[in-house]
């Protein structure tokens, strides 16, 4: 008969989980062969009984046979409780594994939030310098305006004379046109090219980058590119490591330092720089997206810059071909493609195309936008501007009064003998100079009436001066100088 072996209760509480699984094994095996004996011994029992006469005898096997069958039940239950053990055992080896896992996954964590800890308290110290010098830009802008203010008060020359100083020569710095003119007297033209072409091109900065962005520009437009292009770079080495080189959000922040070199007239590095940009978007977002278009309207801008106009043409015909595809050939955003190519035309001599594209441009603005649109009267002064360079005065000296009549009507409603637009005046005074009954009443009931009018009243006033400009080219000094005067008195307004 076997015997079973026991641990030491002395052993029992130093045994470790593998032990006592070793343990349990080694119970089971010898409870399973001591079932298997008492089963053996209870079979030859049942035997006996049946070869057994005397009553007595086959009582005393039956008691033995009794407790066999007890110390059999005992034994199964033994494995049972033992087979629990084993399945337990399983269970909690389980758990344990999920455990480690998950105490893995803590520490990992734990690393990451404190790594988030840092790059937080990092961000706040430089929302806080960046407040701080926000601030003080903001004192100093303060300041400039009002100096500049100052200076324009000062100012002894006329607006005839800086007309002419710029005649003989035609911006590219408004090839995405005339935006100039939207920006306030204190910001200085030369550091407003930037800012007037990203948000120009037909779709949205994105929003990771749209606060970088502002930034950027913002220290552009004050001239400070020592913040400015490590601010770009910077935020250019991030965004490779974070999405790789071949992303549309890289292309964006490859164009605005292309923008901010241009304005620091490094052509070269621009001209890098959006070649890349153009290849990852025409990559990634297809050759007729919109931002392929903007893209293409900036190098040809870069061209332009650099007196490259043959080079810079093609690129803006395909920006163009884009922008009616994707937009339709009526959209806004082709009349303002319109005004590009016909600035760089124009740079060539290329009249007959200038006047088509700024027609067309025209046509656009006026359907889509309505007479009274800021941009039709731009367009009316680039258009005019095309019919000077070729000695027709008559057609230019047409769309400058239009623009003057429509900018009457707005603030007056109609055009009757009280209310004359400037130009009626300003021909009436010179017939009167020559018939020399000339009217001494100065013109203070349109010194409102400027600064009322609804038209953007940068290019209404620009209207006057090109006219006066005019005027005074044929010989119409006393009407140039009342257009002059009312140009002035605007503006100081």
């Amino acid at each position: 008969m076997s015997t079973m072996v026991y641990p030491r209760e002395e052993k029992l509480d130093k045994l470790s989980q593998e032990e006592i699984i070793s343990n349990t094994k080694l119970v089971m095996q010898g409870l399973e062969a001591l079932k298997n004996e008492h089963n053996s011994i209870l079979h030859s029992l049942l035997e006996t009984i049946k070869c057994l006469k005397k009553d007595e005898e086959a009582n005393l096997v039956h008691e033995k046979s009794n407790l066999l069958r007890k110390s059999v039940e005992m034994i199964e239950l033994g494995l049972g409780e033992a087979q629990v053990m084993m399945a337990l055992s399983n269970h909690l080896n389980a758990v344990e594994s999920e455990k480690q896992k998950l105490r893995a996954q803590v520490r990992r964590l734990c690393q990451e939030n404190q790594w988030l800890r840092d790059e937080l308290a990092n961000t706040q110290q430089k929302l806080q310098r960046s407040e701080q010098t926000v601030a003080q830009l903001e004192e100093e802008k303060k300041h400039l305006e009002f100096m500049n203010q100052l200076k324009k008060y000062d100012e002894d020359v006329s607006p005839s004379e800086e007309k002419e100083g710029d005649s003989t020569k035609d911006s590219l710095d408004d090839l995405f046109p005339n935006e100039e003119e939207e920006h306030g007297p204190g910001l200085p033209h030369q550091h407003s090219s930037a800012v007037a072409a990203a948000q120009q091109g037909g779709y949205e900065i994105p929003a990771r980058l749209r606060t970088l962005h502002n930034l950027v520009i913002q220290y552009a437009s004050q001239g400070r590119y020592e913040v400015a292009v490590p601010l770009c770079k910077q935020a250019l080495e991030d965004l490779e490591k974070t999405s790789g080189h071949d992303h549309p959000d890289v292309a964006t922040m490859l164009n605005i330092l292309a923008l901010v070199y241009r304005d620091q007239n490094k052509y070269k590095e621009a001209a890098h720089l959006l070649n890349d940009a153009l290849s990852i978007r025409e990559k990634t977002l297809g050759k007729d997206h919109p931002a392929v278009a903007a893209t293409l309207n900036n190098l040809a801008v870069l061209y332009g810059k650099r007196g490259k106009y043959k080079e810079a043409e093609p690129l803006c015909k395909r920006a163009l071909e884009i922008r009616e595809k994707v937009l339709g050939k009526d959209h806004p955003d082709v009349a303002k493609q319109l005004n590009n190519l016909a600035l760089l035309c124009q740079n060539q001599g290329k009249y007959d195309e200038v006047e088509y594209y700024y027609c067309r441009a025209l046509e656009i603005y006026e359907s889509c936008l309505g007479p009274d649109d800021p941009n039709v009267a731009k367009t009316k002064n680039n258009l005019a501007s095309c019919y000077l360079k070729q000695g027709k005065y008559k057609d230019a000296e047409v769309l400058y009064k239009e623009i003057l009549t429509r900018a009457h009507v707005k603030e007056f409603g109609s055009v009757d003998d009280e209310h004359k637009p400037i130009w009626m005046h300003a021909e009436e005074r010179e017939e009167m100079s020559k018939g020399k009954h000339r009217d001494s009443a100065p013109y203070a009931e349109y010194g409102g009436w400027y600064k009322a009018c609804k038209v953007s009243s940068p290019t209404v006033n620009t209207t006057l001066r090109n006219l006066g400009a005019l005027y005074r080219r044929q010989g119409k000094l006393e009407a140039a100088e009342t257009l002059e005067e009312c140009a002035v008195r605007s503006r100081r307004q």
